[in-house]
């Protein structure tokens, strides 16, 4: 397959100054791409971890962002491009951050990638939205099995739809041959370039599980597949730098010391990974010493506070409940009146038992009341809001395990759109437990007091 006819763009400047053509002083510049589908399932992160790894062996440095919340993406994506990566979110993360995270960047960055949430216009706040507010350039993914003509349609309806949004062009994904390509750009609008024409590499797809896609560090060849992406790409007008946009961002605030002196215990390992990194920065911030222990390994702990991010503990049964040493651990904290907080799969981990889809159970640390069972579909999914005596914190819901307990909530989140209330809270002491996965900088003083007394 080949490339469309657009010409490559040239590579911006990165520096400072005085803006022009109305951009306010101080504005950066860099080269600039959101990568988004017709919907979920399309390869997004296959083709802009490609882009990422195309770029980085090319020694330029590229720094991706994801829409949305997403822990497992941002794994892979950090693996192609050698950097971390961050979520963007106008609701989550909020405009200004957006804004500042963006800004950073370019004055870091050779090159400035941003993976897209499902199809480009769904969600709202929409990855169409961020790149109206930010004013990126959109390249397109439109899986072409089974498709010839109808493509240039999907093309023009996504170049028109919202007026105002750059579409830099398209790319057609696993395309079937070189007679596929000439049915799919046959009816293609000039107007919408055909950025690439990228064959089936099934020697690169990604795997997957319930919750998305497999963490990086449990693929083992990934950086095989990674290079077969980007020699996927090389070649087409995709590899080319994108163009180049102006970002303006406000500096970071300075927050007090409210976790001054403390020591926070975070359980990191195969079980439990999914964390923003944000978070993590935003407790050292708040004056905490951070340290990281293995629910599956370790069989002791001391500090101040307990973190038990989200995970896959239902992959991991029998070294969990086989840990006993563990448990008594989490036992002797709590008991001495020591803060925990969990969140959803770290929230399982604390429960009676866990059942996995094969009906295999285990019992668990116990020292929230109830059980857990996995569930064939996801059970809960979208933007929430917990409120607080601080104000409220944003996160969001996805799990595919139904939890029955005998605890009374404390508090429900409210739902980002809808009437329906959100996950509950559960607070046993100073233990506080949710299915809720906090993005903790949308408020630094409620996210502190989830570690203290």
């Amino acid at each position: 397959m080949n490339n469309g006819s657009i010409s490559a763009p040239a590579r911006g400047d990165t520096s400072g100054g005085p803006g022009s053509d109305g951009e306010p002083a101080g504005s950066r510049h860099c080269p600039a791409l959101l990568l988004s589908a017709t919907g979920s399932g399309q390869g997004k992160t296959t083709v802009t971890a490609a882009l990422a790894r195309h770029h980085a062996r090319a020694g330029r440095r590229v720094r991706v962002f994801k829409v949305g919340p997403d822990f497992l993406d941002p794994m892979i994506l950090a693996r192609a491009s050698g950097a971390e990566v961050s979520p963007l979110d106008l609701w989550m993360v909020g405009e200004a951050e957006c804004a500042r995270r963006l800004y950073v960047a370019a004055g870091e960055a050779d090159l400035i990638l941003v993976e897209g949430a499902m199809g480009l216009f769904d969600g709202d706040p929409s990855a169409a939205d961020l790149a109206l507010r930010f004013r990126l350039p959109v390249a397109a993914i439109i899986d072409a099995r089974g498709m010839g003509q109808t493509f240039g349609a999907l093309a023009l309806g996504l170049a028109s739809h919202r007026p105002g949004l750059d579409l830099a062009g398209v790319i057609a994904n696993r395309v079937g041959s070189a007679r596929h390509q000439e049915m799919l750009t046959a009816q293609l609008p000039p107007s919408v370039p055909l950025l690439a024409a990228l064959s089936r590499l099934d020697d690169a797809a990604l795997p997957s599980r319930h919750l998305g896609l497999v963490q990086a560090d449990e693929i083992a060849d990934l950086d095989r597949r990674l290079e077969l992406a980007a020699d996927g790409i090389s070649g087409t007008t995709l590899a080319a730098l994108p163009a180049t946009v102006s970002f303006s961002g406000a500096r970071d605030a300075t927050l007090p010391p409210l976790l001054a002196g403390k020591q926070i215990a975070i359980a990191r390992d195969a079980a439990f990974s999914f964390l923003y990194a944000e978070n993590l920065r935003l407790l050292e911030a708040l004056g905490a010493e951070l340290r990281f222990f293995s629910p599956l390994a370790d069989t002791g702990i001391d500090a101040d506070a307990l973190y038990l991010p989200g995970g896959y503990p239902e992959l991991h049964l029998a070294a969990l409940a086989g840990n006993t040493a563990m448990h008594a651990a989490l036992k002797r904290h709590l008991a001495a009146g020591k803060p925990i907080y969990a969140e959803c799969g770290g929230m399982l981990y604390l429960l009676e038992r866990l059942t996995d889809l094969s009906g295999q159970g285990a019992d668990l640390v116990g020292l929230l009341p109830g059980e857990a069972r996995m569930q064939p579909g996801v059970v809960g999914l979208g933007m929430q809001a917990l409120p607080t005596a601080q104000g409220e914190l944003r996160g969001h819901s996805f799990h595919h395990s139904a939890m029955t307990t005998p605890a009374e909530p404390v508090a429900y989140a409210m739902r980002q759109h809808g009437v329906r209330r959100g996950e509950p809270l559960y607070a046993l002491g100073p233990l506080r437990a949710s299915y809720l996965h906090l993005y903790f900088p949308s408020n630094p003083r409620a996210a502190a007091a989830l570690f203290l007394p």
